[in-house]
């Protein structure tokens, strides 16, 4: 393992804005495979992640499950929506997010079930519910303009499990936060992303959230929403990162 020393330029925003917190909302890792001393990892893919805008979605406005509003059909219940990213940027810029995903999983375009890191016809395209089922039994729904997405829905699948609330999931920082596998790095953690210096001047994040698509050395960083909905954010692969566990955190704020 190679020793790590942050620059000197960079150890008071570290230490101002990094410092470690606290929350009923962030649950401490367990594993017991979880790194335990300063560790340079490298081979890391690294994706982006943000808060979906609802101005991106074209779906009809239906009433939302938990919330005393009507919100667009594919921001709720598609893979590019809230039930995918966990929040989500309504068309009056209020927060909102996924309070309970249900026990539906996710189903394909063509109605069929979703597999994750599988590509072709298993990719996942909408939540088990909340949809409309066309004559040949694929996904389809009312558009807000008239019309349907992929021909008329003959058969509506109502959401029975799902729901959504106020506000976002968790206290997370744009480009300070970082989603990661709790069984490598623990919750908390300071993670050092070298290129990512440009973003936020330090290149330091804390490990704030989790995710099921997030395994091993992948670590998501949450970001600003794109301009363009087609854009997905960064995507690097053979990245090289550096963790500072939580456990270690004030003893090397102390010594670097």
């Amino acid at each position: 393992m190679i020793a790590f020393r942050a620059p000197r330029s960079v150890r008071a925003a570290l230490a101002a804005a990094l410092v470690v917190a606290t929350s009923a909302a962030l649950l401490p890792s367990s594993a017991s495979a979880a790194l335990k001393k300063e560790t340079w990892l490298t081979g890391v893919t690294i994706t982006e992640y943000f808060p979906a805008p609802e101005t991106w979605f074209v779906g009809e406005r239906v009433n939302t499950p938990g919330l005393s509003r009507k919100s667009r059909v594919d921001w709720l219940y598609s893979a590019r929506g809230m039930s995918m990213e966990g929040d989500g940027i309504g068309t009056n810029g209020k927060r909102y997010h996924i309070d309970d995903t249900g026990s539906s999983g996710w189903i394909t375009a063509r109605g069929k079930h979703a597999s994750f890191g599988v590509g072709g016809v298993f990719a996942p395209f909408w939540r088990g519910e909340g949809y409309w089922r066309s004559k040949s039994g694929s996904v389809t729904f009312p558009l807000e303009t008239g019309g349907w997405y992929n021909g008329a829905g003959k058969r509506y699948i109502r959401p029975t499990g799902i729901s959504f609330a106020a506000g976002p999931s968790l206290d997370l920082s744009y480009y300070r936060s970082v989603a990661v596998d709790l069984s490598l790095i623990p919750r908390g953690s300071l993670v050092y992303v070298p290129a990512y210096k440009p973003k936020n001047k330090d290149g330091w994040f804390r490990a704030d959230d989790t995710g099921g698509a997030i395994k091993g050395r992948h670590i998501d960083v949450y970001r600003p929403p794109p301009k363009r909905s087609s854009d997905s954010g960064n995507y690097m692969t053979g990245a090289k990162i550096f963790v500072v566990p939580k456990s270690r955190i004030e003893g090397y704020l102390k010594t670097h």
